[in-house]
């Protein structure tokens, strides 16, 4: 039983090896790159100690984008939750075309974001956009969707918000299947009606899935990426930036690799201890059955 045990071990070895290479390594050197004044490329690293992360909140381009970082985050966890939660319920429901619509809501996330944000871009393109171009219909004169920023940023969260609504649907989907429907009938037999019974028992049940939905969505929104490149690169005047897209920026257009590193080590903190906090609370709140 022992030697099983050793070997079973063993088998540990290559999971941390992987580890290792691509997660902890890249971290601690990242640490290291954000204490150096460093363009990326050349032998010289200049050591600055903590300037790159004292300078952080002294500089506008990056207030705005942490601004914009929470708005990503936050807001497209909010849509996504809701509207995946109302839809899951509607899919949870006996009718002919629920499984086609549960097709249709989840399609998107296969997507790559990165396509998905092209795709978009086609549809709100000032030249032969497809927005556009139903605006031509009506005589309406074409509209620049993306020349200004607060527009900018409001695409960008719908459309992050639309693409991953799908994936909180089948978590909440998967939560409601999972509840004993014991508990609904006994409240609908005590007098409640739909709303009594979502609120008091099928809600409070859900805790476990809203955990798993609420703290992957608000994850995958801060760090978001790709649809910012494709849609508005950062533009206009750098204002529409995420921290993720705020990072390539530095570290390949400005040259500040040290200052780069920075910014995505201040990110890892803060989602890390923002996911810490989600998931504590929503743990609190859990009920057992």
């Amino acid at each position: 039983m022992k030697k099983i045990r050793r070997n079973m071990n063993f088998l540990y070895i290559p999971a941390l090896a992987v580890m290792m290479c691509f997660i902890i390594y890249p971290l601690l050197r990242g640490v290291f790159i954000s204490l150096f004044q460093w363009n990326g490329y050349s032998q010289n690293m200049k050591f600055v100690g903590l300037k790159n992360y004292l300078s952080l909140f002294s500089d506008k381009k990056f207030v705005n984008s942490f601004l914009n970082t929470l708005l990503y985050g936050f807001g497209s966890a909010l849509l996504q939750n809701l509207f995946g939660l109302g839809l899951a319920l509607l899919v949870d429901c006996k009718f002919k075309t629920n499984h086609l619509l549960r097709t249709i809501v989840y399609l998107p996330v296969m997507v790559s974001s990165l396509v998905m944000g092209y795709i978009m871009y086609f549809f709100l393109q000032y030249n032969h956009g497809v927005l556009n171009e139903v605006l031509a219909w009506f005589n309406i004169e074409p509209i620049n969707w993306l020349k200004d920023a607060n527009r900018g940023k409001i695409f960008i969260t719908l459309i992050n918000s639309w693409q991953y609504v799908g994936m909180a649907m089948i978590v909440y989907l998967a939560g409601l299947q999972n509840i004993p429907t014991m508990y609904m009938e006994a409240a609908a037999l005590d007098g409640g009606n739909w709303w009594d019974v979502f609120w008091h028992v099928t809600l409070p049940l859900l805790i476990p899935a809203m955990t798993t939905a609420v703290v992957t969505n608000v994850i995958g929104g801060l760090k978001l990426n790709d649809v910012v490149i494709s849609l508005t690169n950062g533009g206009p005047a750098n204002k529409t930036h995420s921290l993720s897209t705020f990072i390539s920026y530095n570290y390949f257009e400005m040259e500040k690799a040290g200052y780069a590193s920075a910014i995505g080590i201040f990110m890892f903190v803060f989602i890390y201890i923002v996911s810490t906090l989600l998931t504590n609370f929503f743990k609190r709140r859990e009920v057992q059955y």
